[in-house]
């Protein structure tokens, strides 16, 4: 299984729009972080975890011709804003799959709702094959693929485990039994925003006690924001199986 960062930014990405932060003017490739999404490749299906505003700029530089599916975390504007450019998909291979929890699908059905007509549709605009997820494996194609409950300050979202890897955006809690959903990973991947604490995100103390509970064999940050530092001194910092992802980083499992 190859896994893809597609992005690794918060919801504003890096650098910010206007910003003169340090770290959104630096010149370090590693500094630069588009929308959090992951590209997962496994031996019969092709699929990404969340299509945020980034997308079509993601999949321009991690080309490829075939999707299995959408995989969606929760419906904030960073994970969903490029679902129109689905498109090229589409023309190529007929519907795209898409699975998320019910809340997610109505989002998604009233921010494209020229997308979900069954009547008068606009021609060349996609179709989907909704899958309905609850807090249940399910499979997309040949793949098994675990829900993880996790909480963005209130809202209820899903990170998801494959095989020994798992993928976590967005969380600021994890109930206990879900955490027990964690154990025996070879890699996890984490959100961790910055160092000082936030009302809705794990800052990078908070990611780090999670850790050591579930104690995989590697971790990833990702959702990082230009608060968190510079990546090259940020990843000195940390624990020597804790990495910062960055945007293009791949992983073999």
């Amino acid at each position: 299984m190859k896994i893809t960062f597609l992005g690794t930014g918060t919801s504003q990405g890096i650098p910010v729009i206007g910003s003169t932060h340090p770290v959104c003017m630096s010149d370090d490739p590693k500094d630069k972080r588009l929308r959090v999404s992951i590209l997962v490749e496994c031996e019969t299906e092709t699929f990404v975890i969340d299509c945020g505003p980034d997308f079509r700029t993601q999949l321009l530089a991690n080309p490829v011709n075939h999707i299995d599916g959408v995989v969606f975390t929760h419906e904030h504007s960073d994970h969903i804003a490029g679902l129109d450019d689905i498109r090229p998909f589409y023309f190529r291979q007929g519907d795209v799959s898409l699975y998320a929890e019910d809340r997610v699908i109505e989002a998604l059905k009233k921010r494209y709702h020229y997308m979900f007509v069954t009547e008068n549709k606009y021609p060349g605009v996609p179709t989907f094959d909704i899958h309905q997820l609850i807090n249940k494996p399910f499979n997309l194609k040949q793949t098994t693929i675990t829900p993880i409950q996790v909480y963005h300050g209130k809202l209820p979202v899903f990170g998801y485990r494959i095989h020994d890897f798992a993928y976590i955006t967005d969380a600021k809690t994890i109930p206990d039994e879900e955490l027990k959903k964690l154990e025996g990973l070879d890699v996890l991947v984490l959100n961790a925003l910055r160092e000082e604490p936030h009302h809705s995100h794990l800052n990078i103390e908070e990611a780090l006690e999670i850790i050591k509970k579930v104690k995989p064999k590697k971790t990833y940050f990702t959702h990082i924001s230009h608060y968190m530092g510079f990546h090259a001194e940020v990843e000195e910092s940390l624990p020597k199986n804790v990495h910062l992802a960055y945007d293009n980083l791949t992983l073999e499992l």
